[in-house]
């Protein structure tokens, strides 16, 4: 939080927290990857201050606490056991004491332990705080927030009036706010405009189904969907990934979300549906973008024509220009194809030399106007394009057929094109025919 020091945290009692992950390395040796000064100093590293990550363990100065603290953490590395709190009391380090505890994390599916994460407190008092057990919530809020300030995932909580209680610095960072701007604000605060109406009831709905006890390996979610967006503060949308948990105090409830920045995640799955559904060598809809397209329509009682279109004899064309050359007309045949039939309507390439186009809306007498239109100009090459070469005249074959009554199975409709443009082809080709 941004009103958090900077400096160690250091509650009345002189109790401090110590934090760090340690990893290992992928020769198998382990390494600091994030910690505070303090974790130096209980370890006595010469390294103090430095952030200069990731750092070998066995750079720290070998004494009793740190190869008691090795052995401990080897044990977590290789346990089989679940993850959960381990405790690792009366580590000394030039007389000091320290109360440590380690935390295996596992990674997605609770296979290996990926990290441990380490929080001691160090005890000016030991024996006297042990003593007194009314110190122990002081201790606690003290690893609390040094838990929460180094976690590299933003973390918010609300209370019930769904107003902001808790906001870290990775939240400052990724929403452009500081902790002290948004304290007390309403968390729809931090979600897009058309998000914001329906948070309170998807709150409410988590709330009444939160089971803690039965939940499953990965945290619970206020939104099963895809569709989770934050909002930064000079207005650009954010998608996230968010685990939320609710929290029951003395004095209410509140919910506690651990929120992810997926954005770059988000941009390769959207690349990678694009690229699955556009052909390489066009930029075209390729078959299954195609498909698509067609059953979304045929699941709605609205009128749709489709057609096929052959490049005929396209075999002699590579044979006679090169296969250079017979990419390029199917680029120009695609570039002209999705110029004629634009709007509503998608042109697509179907696989080989045919080509697709699907008209929602049309009719036949329409469909078939339009399907000629296009036969006609690659006919008398009625289309600007620089050749890289001398122009290579060609000619199209099509199969028309539209939507009937019932027809819902886009394979057999796309059955009665194919049809029609073989009947196309058997009267002579460089024609088109209705199915």
């Amino acid at each position: 939080m941004s009103d958090w020091p900077n400096e160690p945290v250091q509650p009345a009692g002189s109790t401090t927290t110590c934090v760090a992950v340690i990893a290992r390395d992928e020769h198998e040796r382990l390494i600091i990857t994030v910690c505070n000064d303090l974790f130096f100093q209980m370890t006595d590293a010469a390294c103090a201050g430095t952030r200069h990550f990731p750092i070998p363990f066995d750079t720290l100065a070998a004494n009793v606490g740190t190869r008691r603290l090795l052995k401990k953490l080897l044990a977590c590395f290789d346990s089989a056991a679940p993850s959960q709190w381990e405790p690792f009391d009366d580590f000394h380090s030039d007389g000091r004491g320290w109360r440590l505890s380690l935390q295996p994390v596992r990674r997605a599916g609770g296979a290996d332990v990926h990290k441990v994460l380490v929080t001691g407190v160090h005890m000016a008092g030991q024996k006297a705080e042990q003593s007194d057990p009314a110190q122990q919530p002081e201790v606690n809020a003290s690893r609390y927030r040094a838990l929460v300030d180094l976690a590299y995932d933003a973390i918010v909580t609300m209370d019930e009036q769904h107003n902001i209680t808790l906001f870290n610095r990775a939240a400052e960072n990724m929403f452009g706010y500081t902790a002290a701007e948004v304290l007390g604000r309403p968390i729809v605060t931090l979600l897009p405009e058309r998000f914001r109406a329906g948070h309170a009831r998807k709150v409410r709905q988590f709330a009444e189904s939160y089971e803690p006890g039965v939940r499953g390996s990965t945290p619970p979610r206020m939104d099963e969907s895809n569709s989770v967006y934050g909002q930064h503060r000079d207005g650009s949308v954010i998608p996230v990934e968010i685990a939320v948990s609710k929290i029951e105090l003395s004095g209410g409830t509140e919910f506690m979300a651990v929120v992810r920045d997926i954005t770059d995640r988000a941009r390769l799955m959207e690349l990678l549906k694009k690229q699955a559904s556009t052909d390489a060598l066009t930029g075209l809809p390729n078959r299954r973008g195609f498909l698509e397209f067609v059953e979304n329509i045929l699941c709605a009682s609205e009128q749709l024509s489709v057609f096929i279109l052959d490049i005929d004899f396209f075999k002699q064309i590579n044979d006679t220009h090169g296969h250079d050359a017979g990419d390029e007309v199917l680029r120009v045949l695609a570039r002209v194809g999705a110029s004629i039939t634009r709007g509503s309507n998608l042109f697509a390439r179907w696989g080989g030399e045919e080509f697709v186009a699907a008209m929602p809306g049309a009719t036949s007498e329409l469909a078939l106007t339009i399907a000629d239109q296009l036969r006609q100009r690659f006919e008398h090459g009625d289309f600007d394009h620089q050749w890289s070469h001398a122009a290579i005249s060609f000619t199209v074959s099509i199969g028309v057929v539209t939507r009937e009554a019932g027809d819902v199975d886009v394979d057999a409709l796309m059955k009665r094109a194919d049809r029609a443009l073989y009947r196309a082809k058997k009267a002579g080709r460089n024609r088109v025919e209705a199915g």
